[in-house]
């Protein structure tokens, strides 16, 4: 059974950092592509990032792109998310997710086995 937990969300004022983790167990964490999501209240979850197994192209979408950089450990069974200048409407719920393809999919349903997801909170 793979289990994928998230960690570092709360509260931050607008221009502040924050960096999520997410931590994987129970199959072999190199064979995955990680990826990044957020959801709120009433839309679709929103694919933002991803990081192939290997580790290399990491990739995230033109919104975030210059402020959130994914990364992984592979030794330690971990991917993050690096969040910089932080803005209010980054505001939701973040979700890490894992696929066992050797690319990053760009939508949630390519994903097999998903976190319970991580609280952000940006004040202005």
């Amino acid at each position: 059974q793979v289990q994928v937990v998230e960690s570092g969300g709360g509260l931050v004022q607008a221009g502040g950092s924050l960096r999520l983790s997410c931590a994987v167990s129970g199959r072999t964490f190199s064979n995955f592509a990680m990826g990044w999501f957020r959801q709120t209240a009433g839309k679709d979850r929103e694919f933002l990032a991803g990081i192939k197994y290997s580790g290399s192209m990491p990739d995230s979408v033109d919104s975030v792109k210059g402020r959130f950089t994914p990364s992984r450990d592979n030794a330690k069974n971990t991917v993050y998310l690096q969040m910089n200048n932080l803005k209010p409407e980054d505001t939701a719920v973040y979700y890490c997710a894992a696929a066992n393809v050797p690319w990053v999919p760009k939508t949630s349903a390519q994903y097999t086995y998903w976190g319970q997801g991580t609280q952000v909170t940006v004040s202005p």
